[in-house]
């Protein structure tokens, strides 16, 4: 059994005891919630499209903890210019645990 979820914008196909990262959630570490956004389901061949949303679904994940990606550098200049410009970005994730599915 599958499902696609939208969370923090984004879409993720999501499993029993899966781990995903997404955006920063504003939730502290160890905290349960549910996810009611879910477009699609799968339960053993028997797939449900929701329009938007399938209803009736609700899928409960569990916190583990916030942590931020790989920099990313960001360079800019201009040839014969005299330009140059570096700049860095370090994206904020949360690790989230899918404990169950509920159809």
């Amino acid at each position: 059994m599958y499902a696609i979820v939208e969370v923090a914008g984004q879409q993720f196909k999501v499993e029993k005891n899966k781990r995903i990262f997404v955006h920063q959630l504003g939730k502290e570490e160890g905290a349960s919630f549910e996810i009611s956004n879910v477009l699609l389901l799968d339960s053993e061949g028997v797939v449900k499209i929701g329009k938007p949303n399938v209803e009736g679904v609700k899928i409960t994940a569990k916190v583990l903890g916030h942590l931020k990606g790989d920099k990313v550098i960001v360079f800019k200049k201009k040839r014969r210019k005299g330009y140059q410009k570096s700049n860095g970005h370090r994206q904020k994730f949360t690790q989230i645990l899918i404990e169950d599915i509920v159809a």
